[in-house]
């Protein structure tokens, strides 16, 4: 394997990506190594070809990036994926698997469990001779949404008079670790709303189609890929395609219909649910509700607050059962919540508050 690595640059250690490679090839973990290393941006503190050793480093060293190997000897990456979270919660994991393409089953479960990202390993044909900046690309991608840290206050319950429609729809919006919250969410769900579904889940456009059937096995609801000009239905789930947002469009005799939106939001997010919970605000004011689940970053929060403003409500999940507490703690610090619950009571309070808004 021939790849041409830049020249070293002089790097602020204070500020570079701190970075642990695990992955059984000692040729992957070097050329790895030596294509980061060559951006200031970046620095490999450690790497090795065990999980084990990786969680006994991880136990007295913090890092931003982590970029490990699904097949490791010993305990696979995909078992070590929590207990290394568990240890470092804020690091970004990407699977680096020659064995994990994106959209396959092991690529989705690894997400499901708090992956950031999947990447295929150098070799494996994908990127080629250009590997080296396609990995520092994608690799910063992850970061661009990231660098300021959210200040978390208190969480606040609020109550405000609120008008007297009913649930009419309702948004959820996850990020890092949401596969598997969305799987409890749903196993909460004793019986149909009655209202059209929206999701908006952070993950490539390769991963929507095995995303979509992987939702459907959680739910008895229908899940669907988001198609531009469809009229909305009760009681199907539109998932937001990979590559734009899920907004919507409102028509005669109250119709509403799918309005999609190739333009990433601000802080770099595609799809986004700032722009959906915005969406769902103007389409139906204070019929909306909005779910935030577990995800890094503030997105969420702006569309929340238009959400709230139009007499709408919002449910975020809470710090414990989160894989990273960033977008829902956003929106709790905001005061943004009229609850904070786990993921599987999240649909029953739904149901009940979404009846019953007095």
């Amino acid at each position: 394997m021939t790849v041409h690595v830049p020249i070293m640059a002089s790097r602020d250690e204070d500020r570079a990506l701190r970075t642990l490679i695990v992955d059984d090839s000692v040729v992957v973990r070097t050329v790895i190594e030596r294509i980061l290393n060559a951006d200031r941006r970046f620095s490999v503190t450690h790497k090795t070809n065990s999980a084990e050793h990786a969680l006994g480093y991880l136990q007295d060293h913090e890092v931003d990036l982590i970029l490990l190997d699904i097949e490791l000897p010993g305990q696979s990456g995909l078992m070590a994926l929590p207990a290394i979270l568990g240890i470092n919660p804020r690091a970004k994991v990407v699977i680096l698997s020659g064995n994990c393409e994106e959209g396959s089953a092991a690529a989705v479960e690894a997400l499901a469990l708090g992956a950031s990202d999947i990447l295929a390993k150098p070799g494996s044909g994908s990127f080629g001779e250009h590997f080296p900046q396609a990995l520092i690309d994608r690799l910063l991608r992850l970061f661009s949404g990231a660098a300021t840290p959210v200040t978390v206050r208190p969480p606040l319950r609020i109550d405000p008079e609120q008008a007297a429609q009913p649930l009419a729809c309702l948004g959820i919006g996850a990020s890092t670790g949401g596969i598997h919250a969305l799987g409890q969410l749903f196993a909460g769900l004793a019986a149909p709303l009655g209202v059209p579904i929206l999701l908006t889940q952070h993950l490539p456009a390769s991963f929507t189609h095995y995303f979509v059937q992987q939702l459907g096995r959680m739910t008895f609801l229908r899940v669907k890929v988001a198609e531009q000009g469809e009229m909305l239905a009760p009681d199907i789930v539109y998932v937001a395609p990979g590559d734009a947002n899920l907004q919507l469009r409102p028509g005669l005799y109250g119709r509403v219909s799918v309005a999609l939106n190739p333009q990433r939001t601000p802080t770099g997010n595609l799809p986004g649910v700032d722009p959906m919970f915005a969406s769902m605000a103007q389409a139906y004011g204070a019929g909306a509700a909005g779910v935030v689940l577990t995800g890094m970053g503030r997105d969420g929060t702006a569309g929340a607050r238009d959400i709230v403003a139009a007499g709408g409500w919002i449910v975020a999940q809470d710090e414990a059962s989160s894989v990273v507490w960033g977008m829902p703690g956003s929106i709790a610090g905001e005061g943004l919540n009229c609850a904070l619950l786990e993921p599987h009571a999240i649909m029953d309070f739904v149901a009940r508050r979404g009846k019953n808004r007095n």
